[in-house]
């Protein structure tokens, strides 16, 4: 069975999130992607915990299936290097400070000049024009700065953040999605292109209620903690024990929520006969089935609400997450061989191709582990790489 993306060939200048998490997908569905690294540094990720036998896990997992090279690209050697290898690259994918490629001399026309069927990715705090173009970009400064830190938390409390590095995260997806489009392009009229992907315009992409509350009345969105932005009863909702998670925004869901709290007089009460009345009266709606929730254990009320149809989850830590029994028997997390701490454990992909499904071979790579491979298939002889060895271009573990 062949890879979806075998055969495409993948260039990544990055650290952190965005370039690297965007690479890992293309790497996932078969591209061979080579990592380019600063030798002796890498990717900054590798100083980041906790390790393994010196490793660091997250690295681990978000550079699995990629192959390091280890390579000084502010010498004029290494951006030799770097600018041959880019000729018979498919995909290039940086996401460096603002302006660093292109004062390497490694921007998108410099490089199509000689290679139109060149795809260059780039992901930014805030992409590439606009007032904010040159400012240092952060997940957490673009969850401040799109608004998403705005509605998070519960009303009156300090801003918290999005538990995950959303916007790097959905940066990096819009970017492998993009990737894709543009190598399908290519595919019919022969010529690359150039993609500017920003984790600001990304998090604000992810504001679909809120947008759509504020084009069609001006209200500006604010806090609600658990509680959904258009429908009740959608939240958290406190048991004897702790709190579990319910949503009944239909009909059907809300009759069957009634129910299974003994709660049928609400059916059609005149606060609560249809959901924007739910909403409008959430509070006392809320108070009311907290009333009965409050007397049952969570695992009681799940059981129940199950049974009845309607949606609900327990709120559960990451360590009963990474021991779920479905996504064991889904086979989601999967074992991946590293060349020094031996077998890692990855989170899986949750792209289910039936007939191409990604594939995770390897866990992240040694800094420079493919440094000699990667030279060599690139058509240098052995006196040139051991040359370039000696002179600290390149290096290798």
């Amino acid at each position: 069975m062949t890879a979806p993306l075998a055969g495409v060939k993948v260039l990544e200048v990055g650290n952190f999130i965005a370039a690297p998490f965007c690479t890992m997908q293309l790497a996932d569905l078969g591209a061979d992607v080579i990592k380019i690294e600063r030798p002796g540094v890498g990717d900054i990720v590798r100083s980041t915990g906790p390790f393994i036998d010196g490793e660091s896990s997250p690295y681990l997992l978000i550079n699995r299936n990629k192959r390091s090279l280890s390579l000084d690209m502010s010498v004029d050697e290494g951006r030799a290097v770097f600018e041959h290898l880019a000729a018979t690259a498919d995909i290039i994918v940086e996401n460096l400070s603002p302006g660093a490629m292109a004062r390497l001399g490694f921007t998108y026309e410099s490089l199509s000049a000689s290679h139109p069927e060149l795809i260059y990715v780039s992901a930014s705090g805030w992409g590439e024009t606009g007032p904010y173009a040159s400012y240092p970009g952060l997940d957490m400064i673009v969850q401040a700065m799109s608004g998403l830190m705005s509605i998070t938390g519960e009303e009156g409390r300090p801003p918290v953040k999005v538990g995950v590095p959303i916007t790097d995260l959905v940066c990096a997806l819009y970017c492998a999605l993009a990737a894709v489009t543009a190598y399908h392009v290519r595919s019919m009229t022969g010529k690359g292109q150039y993609i500017d992907v920003n984790l600001f315009e990304s998090g604000v992409s992810l504001a679909v209620w809120e947008a759509g509350k504020y084009f069609a009345t001006g209200e500006v969105p604010t806090k609600l903690g658990a509680v959904h932005q258009a429908s009740a009863p959608y939240q958290a909702i406190e048991a004897s024990d702790g709190y579990f998670c319910l949503g009944a925004p239909s009909p059907p869901t809300w009759r069957s929520l009634c129910g299974a709290f003994g709660l049928d007089d609400l059916i059609d009460h005149p606060d609560f006969f249809d959901n924007p009345h739910r909403f409008a009266n959430r509070e006392d709606l809320i108070a009311r089935i907290e009333a009965v929730s409050k007397t049952q254990s969570v695992s009681h009320w799940i059981a129940q609400l199950q049974q009845a149809g309607v949606p609900c989850g327990a709120i559960r830590t990451y360590d009963e997450v990474f021991n779920d029994e479905h996504l064991a028997e889904r086979e989601f997390f999967v074992k991946a061989p590293h060349a020094k701490v031996g077998s890692t454990t990855q989170l899986g992909s949750p792209m289910h191709l039936a007939d191409t499904p990604p594939e995770i071979r390897t866990a992240g790579p040694l800094l420079g582990e493919h440094t000699r491979e990667i030279m060599r298939q690139a058509g240098y002889g052995d006196e040139e790489i051991t040359d370039l060895l000696s002179h600290g271009v390149i290096s290798e573990i």
